[in-house]
């Protein structure tokens, strides 16, 4: 029997890097999964996301492992079609336990992006698919948990929603993520009564293919070697990540709402 036997989760931005681990490791503890991304096989955009997987898709490899998934594209920062996404879920299994709101990320590159040379068309869009994603995810499985008088939500920040960035670059991105993190706060507050959770987790630097082959390239000092700044001396890995989404939506955190876990391997900003 595994931990989440007879659960259902979504896991959005679930195509490729963070949110691919999280859903293969939800499957791997038996909830049946709903994979959401803009485009399921977003993981086509970096060599090394590619090489990572196993099958044609992550709903492909749930199902290659014994696992019951279904995909489903959607944009979260449309909420109609955030509403439509959750109607299919409740559709085909009838129940929703677990959101991990994982779709998101940053635009642009570091050194364009400090806080006052923010373009407002880029601003606008990474708020939208990282803090108003969230909220309209949350908007839509609410009702439901409630009513289930059950539920696991897990929102995902960042270090960089925790303190700024030594270059102060990101700033689109670390104000939307300090924006999740509070707002998982209030949400923790709502839905106690309810028997739901709501937590949040904040990555460090996690060797995904975006980010080794976007971000840190694009940061000043971007040759530099990361890990100096990491007390394990390592970078993170997506299953580092996995492992704590694990922990937010078992019984393992039954009593733990209203938190945020930085997974950054004591990283230094």
């Amino acid at each position: 029997m595994g931990k989440l036997d007879g659960k259902v989760a979504l896991v959005t931005g679930a195509g490729r890097g963070l949110g691919r681990a999280y859903a293969l490791r939800l499957a791997g503890l038996g909830a049946k999964i709903a994979v959401s991304d803009i485009d399921l096989r977003s993981y086509e955009e970096f060599d090394a996301e590619r090489q990572a997987m196993t099958a044609e898709s992550t709903v492909a490899e749930i199902e290659a492992m014994g696992g019951e998934a279904i995909g489903i594209q959607c944009d979260v920062a449309d909420p109609a079609a955030v509403d439509a996404m959750v109607g299919q879920v409740m559709q085909r299994w009838g129940r929703l336990d677990i959101l991990v709101a994982n779709a998101g990320g940053g635009r642009g590159r570091p050194m364009d992006t400090t806080a006052t040379q923010l373009d407002p068309a880029l601003l606008q869009l990474v708020v939208g698919m990282n803090l108003y994603g969230t909220v309209y995810c949350c908007n839509a499985v609410g009702p439901i948990m409630k009513q289930q008088r059950y539920g696991k939500i897990v929102t995902v920040s960042s270090v960089a929603g925790l303190s700024p960035s030594r270059d102060g670059g990101y700033a689109h991105y670390g104000a939307a993520k300090a924006a999740i993190l509070h707002y998982t706060r209030y949400l923790a507050q709502e839905l106690g009564p309810y028997g739901i959770t709501a937590n949040c987790i904040a990555p460090g630097t996690i060797q995904t293919g975006r980010i080794m082959s976007t971000v840190i390239p694009g940061s000043i000092g971007g040759n530099q070697d990361r890990s100096e700044r990491v007390a394990l001396r390592r970078l993170g890995t997506v299953e580092d990540c996995a492992k704590v989404v694990e922990f937010f939506t078992t019984d393992l955190s039954d009593y733990v709402t209203g938190q945020v876990i930085a997974i950054d391997g004591g990283m230094m900003r």
